[in-house]
């Protein structure tokens, strides 16, 4: 049975085609992956299948009674409200019920046999839907995801506008999956979330019997969890069958029979053309010319998609640092309250180390004590010499509405138009995207600016935050490669073993030292 029916999508951003002509099936129990390299439009697809966006053209149809559940990047969580509150908020729909249910006995004194026999029916109805929804064991349903979301460790009293990125993606998704929606839309559900809960989910989604699509570009995960790959590239969606490995090797196929196909049709296209150029003009051959030319006519010509511009990532490199990068002895970081018991921590010139543990633990906190941007509650934080720092951090400035070439000007004044474009073009980033606000593009997009900042800048200690969020495939390893070839030392907070195994040197468990670990 289908769930959601799209048929004959076409959407825009001025003059930037997303989709062109797109149709989509999603039927009931299908776990699929929406994939695609930055910017191709997943986040803006989901936006239009949960009405948040109107297509330029096409219809979008849900089966009746069916509920969709969003897990969406940029969700906003109001102020003065607990994490319990937003997670008992995933059943308000069945507190609405409840209330149907007693203003229906509430009339019953007063009713005819008739009325009476409908109302009982209607209370039958209701009371086996909020059974079926878990609507009178809600407090320890609540209790047990904040178990597993590990949101209990945080306190399920803490005040929503009180939490860290990571956390915030851990209360949504606890939400969405208290709803128990007949279909759950996730868009990168593991950006902030750290290994034990991204295994967690795993678990969760492979044995989740409703339909989800998925967009994610991690491949383990995406693997994992999901039966049919949805290729969204070149303004169209291909479906195909089995997981992201199956997709690219039957992707790969398609791409060069097309590629054969082409080669072999613009011979004879030349062949035909030359013919016709010779022939036309001479009385003994004019109908034989003019017969290749309707053939020419009528040929239905082969196009290749343009290539993507794959981005090059090469770091500038400062001169050497001096032996010892940083050294904090009794260190204590946090913001009105301590974050971690004392703890020493240093790195020496060439170390490329990382750091992990759960969200929220201060792994960001500590990243901002080191460069001096939040001072430490106590303990003491020493730079080293000859630093020359570049900072990566997780989010781009909300409400930002400058372009991107501004974006890089700002950052080179010196720089001409000319270098500023092939900077950006570098990283991966088209000229629509170059003279596109930066606040439009996908996550993806936002971060190649932020890189294309980091690798025109002499460094020779990088701190990154995080710096896989949104990437898409190509992108992130080519970061991988980028950060094993650079001579300098870096400092990366990252939730991806596969990513940093290559180059890393040293990997920090945080939870050792922090309260929260």
């Amino acid at each position: 049975m289908s769930i959601l029916n799209v048929e004959h999508l076409s959407h825009g951003f001025g003059d930037r085609a997303i989709f062109q002509d797109v149709s989509f099936r999603l039927l009931k129990g299908e776990h699929i992956g929406l994939v695609g390299a930055n910017g191709e439009g997943k986040s803006t697809f989901m936006n239009i299948i949960t009405g948040k966006l109107q297509p330029d053209e096409g219809k979008v149809e849900w089966a009746k009674h069916v509920r969709a559940g969003y897990l969406d990047q940029h969700t906003v969580l109001e102020k003065g409200m607990t994490i319990r509150d937003v997670l008992k908020s995933a059943f308000a729909y069945l507190f609405e019920m409840e209330e149907q249910m007693n203003a229906i006995c509430d009339k019953m004194g007063e009713a005819s046999e008739d009325e009476m026999n409908a109302m009982m029916e209607e209370l039958g109805t209701i009371q086996d839907l909020l059974m079926a929804h878990d609507f009178y064991i809600i407090d320890s349903k609540v209790e047990e995801v904040g178990r597993a979301l590990g949101l209990q460790e945080i306190g399920m009293d803490k005040d929503v506008s009180e939490l860290s990125g990571g956390q915030r993606t851990k209360v949504l998704l606890g939400k969405l999956l208290l709803e128990k929606p007949d279909i759950l839309l996730l868009d990168e559900p593991t950006n902030y979330l750290d290994e034990q809960h991204i295994e967690w989910l795993k678990r969760y989604l492979q044995e989740y019997e409703n339909a989800f699509i998925l967009i994610s570009h991690d491949i383990p995960f995406l693997n994992s969890v999901i039966n049919l790959i949805y290729h969204m590239e070149n303004q169209k969606l291909d479906r195909y069958v089995g997981d992201y490995d199956h997709f690219q090797e039957v992707y790969a196929v398609k791409k060069a029979q097309l590629e054969a196909a082409y080669k072999r049709q613009q011979q004879e296209i030349a062949e035909l053309e030359d013919f016709v150029a010779r022939n036309k003009a001479r009385v003994s051959t004019r109908n034989m010319a003019m017969s290749r030319q309707k053939k020419l006519d009528k040929m239905e010509v082969i196009e290749l998609a343009k290539e993507k511009p794959k981005p090059e990532f090469n770091f500038m490199e400062a001169r050497a640092a001096g032996k010892m990068i940083f050294e904090a002895k009794d260190l204590v970081i946090g913001y009105d309250e301590p974050l971690t018991r004392p703890f020493d921590i240093s790195m020496e010139r060439g170390e490329k180390v990382v750091l992990k543990g759960s969200n929220g633990i201060g792994k960001t906190t500590l990243l901002k004590s080191i460069l001096g941007l939040i001072p430490p509650l106590s303990g003491s934080v020493e730079l080293g010499d000859y630093l020359y720092l570049g900072y990566f951090e997780q989010e781009m400035a909300p409400g930002n509405t400058t372009t991107c070439i501004e974006e890089i000007w700002k950052e080179f004044p010196s720089y001409t138009q000319y270098q500023v474009r092939s900077a950006l073009a570098k990283c991966g980033l088209t000229t629509k995207h170059i003279e596109s606000q930066v606040r439009v593009l996908s996550g993806g997009e936002q971060a190649k600016v932020r890189l294309c900042k980091l690798i025109n800048r002499e460094t020779n200690v990088l701190l990154l935050d995080e710096p896989t969020n949104h990437l898409d495939v190509d992108a992130k390893e080519e970061l991988a490669r980028a950060l094993k070839a650079y001579k300098g030392s870096i400092l990366l907070i990252c939730h991806e073993p596969e990513f940093y195994e290559s180059f890393a040197t040293r990997v920090v468990d945080c939870s050792e030292f922090c309260l929260r670990g």
